[in-house]
């Protein structure tokens, strides 16, 4: 009976864990020209592309996290990790908005190349959510 019990207890638990990963969502991942809010990714308008003359900005919205999990979101050129920002969720149902970049334009403007922002979601060691740009070149 106790075995019954102990069976139906961890395929509940199993269950849950499994959906809420299935929950945990990117609602928003791009690159922009200057720093993002929240309230300015649900109005849902698009953003300023960022220019070789500008700042560059990789952003991500995630939603429905779990404490513990990890949110790292990274601005890279031409696949080489430029800047990266990582953060420990604290709280279960959290969103996280996580910016990686540069509010300001390095000496001499962006090198030519393409851009991209990516973030990446894990939950104990194990990648749940995994998403990246399409390349934007800087003119």
């Amino acid at each position: 009976m106790l075995t019954r019990v102990l069976f139906a207890v961890v395929l509940l638990f199993s269950l849950a864990t499994a959906a809420s990963a299935e929950d945990t969502k990117v609602a928003a991942l791009g690159l922009t020209d200057h720093a993002v809010t929240e309230e300015a990714l649900a109005k849902g308008d698009a953003l300023p592309r960022p220019h070789f003359n500008t700042a560059a900005v990789a952003y991500a919205l995630v939603k429905n996290l779990t404490k513990g999990d990890t949110v790292d979101v990274a601005l890279a050129k031409d696949g080489a990790p430029l800047m990266r920002n990582r953060r420990e969720v604290e709280a279960d149902g959290e969103t996280v908005l996580l910016q990686a970049g540069k509010t300001g334009v390095p000496a001499g403007g962006w090198p030519e190349g393409s851009y991209i922002a990516s973030v990446k979601v894990t939950r104990d060691g194990k990648t749940i959510a995994e998403q990246e740009t399409d390349p934007i070149p800087f003119d």
